[in-house]
This record gives C-alpha cells, sequence and structure tokens, in this order.
C-alpha cells in the first residue's frame, strides 16, 4: 500500500491548520465532554461506535478488563501498578533503543527485552492450530468452516477446520508471537481465560528441527535444541520469561482469512506475571519473526488497527491494506536507522498544538524520535517538550480542582460533582505535516493528563496507545510510512 498526499489534505485530519490560527482561542480550539463518558461502562458492551473498514482479515479488537473483554472476572490491577508497569515497558523500549539493539548487560543468549505484563492492552482473538470435522462443536460456530489450505499436515490427508480460539495481546514492540501450549503445567504457566492450544490435536502443526532456517534466524531468541526440535527463549525486565518449542502451524483469524505454517513459540514454561485473560503474544514488529514480516508475501506488511476509547467499545486490527481513501490519512514517513533494532517503528514528532496554540518547543528537542507502540500506555515527551504542554494545558484547565499526582502522572483533577469537561484540543504534528488532533479519551487517563516526560531530551519518545484511542493507525512497512485517520472506531 503506498500514500500519496498532498501537503494540504494532510491538514485535513485537524479541520484547519493549527499553526496558521494558533492565535485563536475561541471555542473552536475546545471540546466538551461528559464526565461520565471519560469511564467505562462497566456493564454493557456497546460495540462498535464506527462501521469497520470492509476487509477480508478484519478482526474485532477488545481492551482487557471492561464489558467487551472475554474475561469479566479477572481482577484489573490498580491505577498504581499500571502505571509502574507501563514505566517498566517505556524504559525497555528505550532501553533497546540506545543499545542499537544490543545489550551487553544481557547474558549470553537471552533476548531482547519487553515489558511482560498484558493488562488494559488491546487483544484479539484468532484461532491456532486445526481439527477434524468430526471434532467440530457448536461452540465454533462462528469460524466452522473448511480451509481448504489446510488440507495437509501430520493428521492426514482430508479437510480441517480451524482449532481452537486464541486470545492474544497485539505488540508492535516485539517480533516473536507465542501461545501457551499442552503440557503446560500452573505453575510454570499461568491461568487463562481460553482453553490451552495442544498441538497433538492439530492436523497441521509441525515443531522446527533444530538445523532449520526458522531456528537459525531467531537469533538472541534461540534457546537450544532438545529432541532435535528448535527451543527459544524470550525474557522480561521483571524476571518474567517464556520458553518452549518453536514451531509452525495454522493461524486463522476469520473465516476468510487464514495464515499457513505460521511460525510462533509454543509455550511450555512461563515465569512470572501473565495477564489470565490473554494466552499470548501477537507480536507485529518489524524482526522477520512477526506476523506482518511472515505475510508479507501475500499482505505486503501493511496492518493497521483503531483502538477503542473505552472497554466498553470495540475496535478492530487488519492485516493488509486497508482499503479506503487516501486523503482521509495523515502520513508521515517512518524514520530509518540501520543502527536501531528492526523491531521498532519510529517516527519524527515536530510539534504539538494546544488549544490552536503551537507549543514554542526547538525541533532540536524531538530529534530522537519517537516509537509507536501499541502496549505502551501513556506517551513519553522529551521533558522540554512535556513542560511547554503541560503548561499550556493547565492555564486551559484552570477552572478546575487539580488533584494529588498518580505515579508518572503529575497533573491531574478533581472532577467531582462536575458533569462536563471543557477540555482543549491536542494535535500532535508529525514530519511532512501530518496533524493528528487526538480524541478526548486520549488526552485524559484516570483524570491526568495522559503524558509523561523523559529523563532527556536525547532519549526517544514512545507514543503510547491511550493517545492513539479511536484513531486507526496504519503501519505501511513495505512503503515506509505511518498513517492516522481519526475518529476510526
Amino acid at each position: 500500500m503506498v500514500f500519496v498526499l498532498a501537503p494540504l489534505l494532510l491538514l485535513l485530519l485537524s479541520g484547519s491548520s493549527p499553526v496558521v490560527r494558533a492565535a485563536d482561542h475561541g471555542d473552536g480550539y475546545y471540546t466538551t465532554v461528559a464526565t461520565s463518558s471519560l469511564k467505562p461502562n462497566a456493564i454493557v458492551c456497546l460495540g462498535h461506535r464506527v462501521t469497520p473498514p470492509a476487509n477480508r482479515s478484519w478482526v474485532p479488537v477488545d481492551l482487557a478488563h471492561g464489558p467487551c473483554s472475554s474475561s469479566l472476572d479477572a481482577a484489573a490491577p490498580s491505577v498504581t501498578e499500571l502505571l509502574h508497569r507501563d514505566q517498566l515497558r517505556a524504559d525497555d523500549v528505550q532501553k533497546r533503543l540506545s543499545n542499537n539493539g544490543t545489550d551487553n548487560n544481557e547474558a549470553p543468549g537471552q533476548a531482547p527485552t519487553s515489558e511482560s505484563d498484558a493488562y488494559g492492552k488491546a487483544k484479539i482473538k484468532v484461532r491456532y492450530g486445526s481439527r477434524k470435522p468430526s471434532m467440530s462443536t457448536q461452540a465454533d460456530s462462528e469460524l466452522s468452516v473448511v480451509h481448504p489450505a489446510a488440507t495437509t499436515g501430520s493428521g492426514g490427508a482430508g479437510a480441517l477446520l480451524p482449532g481452537v480460539v486464541q486470545t492474544v495481546v497485539l505488540d508492535t514492540a516485539s517480533d516473536v508471537a507465542w501461545v501457551q501450549c499442552v503440557p503446560c503445567p500452573i505453575p510454570p504457566c499461568h491461568p487463562q481465560q481460553d482453553s490451552f492450544y495442544d498441538p497433538t490435536n492439530s492436523g497441521s502443526y509441525a515443531a522446527f528441527p533444530c538445523n532449520s532456517p526458522a531456528c537459525t534466524q531467531l537469533g538472541p531468541y534461540a534457546n537450544g535444541c532438545v529432541n532435535g526440535q528448535c527451543q527459544y527463549r524470550v525474557t522480561y525486565p521483571d524476571g518474567s520469561s517464556t520458553s518452549g518449542t518453536y514451531s509452525s502451524d495454522l493461524l486463522t483469524l476469520n473465516p476468510t482469512s487464514s495464515v499457513n505454517n505460521f511460525q510462533f513459540g509454543c509455550s511450555h514454561a512461563d515465569q512470572g506475571s501473565f495477564d489470565p485473560q490473554a494466552a499470548g503474544i501477537m507480536a507485529l514488529g518489524g524482526g522477520p519473526e512477526s506476523l506482518a514480516s511472515q505475510t508479507s508475501s501475500t499482505y505486503g506488511k501493511v496492518f493497521s488497527y483503531c483502538l477503542p476509547p473505552s472497554p466498553s467499545y470495540l475496535g478492530f486490527f487488519i492485516l493488509g491494506d486497508a482499503r479506503v481513501a487516501s486523503s482521509r490519512y495523515a502520513v508521515t514517513p517512518l524514520l530509518r536507522d540501520p543502527r536501531a533494532p528492526a523491531t521498532f517503528y519510529r517516527v519524527l514528532l515536530r510539534a504539538i498544538v494546544v488549544a490552536g496554540k503551537k507549543l514554542d518547543v526547538p525541533a532540536t528537542a524531538f530529534a530522537a524520535g519517537a516509537v509507536m507502540d501499541s502496549r505502551t500506555a501513556i506517551t513519553r515527551l522529551p521533558p522540554t517538550a512535556y513542560r511547554a504542554l503541560r503548561a499550556a494545558f493547565m492555564t486551559s484547565m484552570r477552572m478546575y480542582r487539580t488533584a494529588p499526582p498518580k505515579g508518572i502522572l503529575d497533573t491531574c483533577y478533581d472532577f467531582t460533582g462536575v458533569r462536563s469537561v471543557r477540555l482543549p484540543k491536542i494535535t500532535l504534528v508529525f514530519d511532512r505535516d501530518a496533524a493528528v488532533q487526538l480524541d478526548p479519551s486520549g488526552v485524559l487517563y484516570n483524570d491526568c493528563l495522559a503524558f509523561a516526560a523523559n529523563k532527556n531530551d536525547a532519549m526517544p519518545g514512545i507514543i503510547g496507545n491511550v493517545q492513539q484511542q479511536t484513531i486507526e493507525v496504519v503501519y505501511d512497512v513495505a512503503g515506509g510510512a505511518v498513517a492516522f485517520r481519526r475518529n476510526a472506531c
């Protein structure tokens, strides 16, 4: 997919140029939202606010611990714990970037790390493996269609049905996909909502031999050889890990879209804290092991997602071209640096506009670029940019009572008794004038300004998933671009 936009069209996303009209502080630069809309509806899943784009690989996205989630009985962690884990995640992403893909502190053979906790993150349901028609059940009806592609494998000849549902977390900053596999005793494996994937029940499962190209390609994620089968291991900052057999099987996205011989980690041992709502991770990074890379010949190394504004709604994930008018997108190029890990998708943030006024931040403050990450929640900014944003936001919000900080969030408000809030519109302006106005749900997190500062301006920023809410984010990896479409879900 290739995006071609004139610079003027890019600004259609915000309705007008935020820079040209910077002196105007009228109501056009504010939005009033009900305070109740800033909280999830704890009872009812409201589905999709916007009809998702028609696409054969479309999959619904839900957020953990809400009425649209697959499991409502799992206790959500506290805001303090969520923010703590989010900081671990951000620290790790920045560590890997600052080391240019290497980490001299890692033990030999230990893979680069990524924060293990999946609480509050975007999840999709897919199916791993295949079954003979005689093994189907009425509960499988939503995907009980024969896949002609799954007609061969260790299970013998004949048409096969999709395997077991597995809930996996979308992760744009990791490369190795994995799910828990039988045998997987608890502990060391973690409980999960879905039935465990059992490779012995799949007619299309295969473990990679130790001398196979797929095993060699694992690089730092390789973990030796057991009974002639390739082993993998992924470790995390808090000491958690997942390990098992590197394998392939049929991956079914929906009744009309599947991936043959999908390569993933068949985890037989998890150590540490993992979310019981998820069976594993769907890696979407730029490395060769990710879903995007494995399916590049079919889907052009293009994928997109739209994260809903709260757990009360559904979003979507699409593998391949979204096939909508390119003029509806703001497009910015991906930053290319051969020294940086291929995993990350980096963009250049050039300016921030608050209530129609461009912040007075020198371009040098943004020079380190920013990583697009589906799992980091809070956007991290250079301190120079964050201080300017915080000051402008506080000026616009001076009519409301302030509240004590919450973890990394230092600009919080007490909306007790307040029925609606007048929020300043915030627009992130990326390279080539790609202006992206944030949804109100992307401005506040738990009644606090949903941004935080890095330790210094030299550190790369992170565009977190809170700011991405309701925006379709398209990763055109082959075309070297990231595109944004507002009000998509």
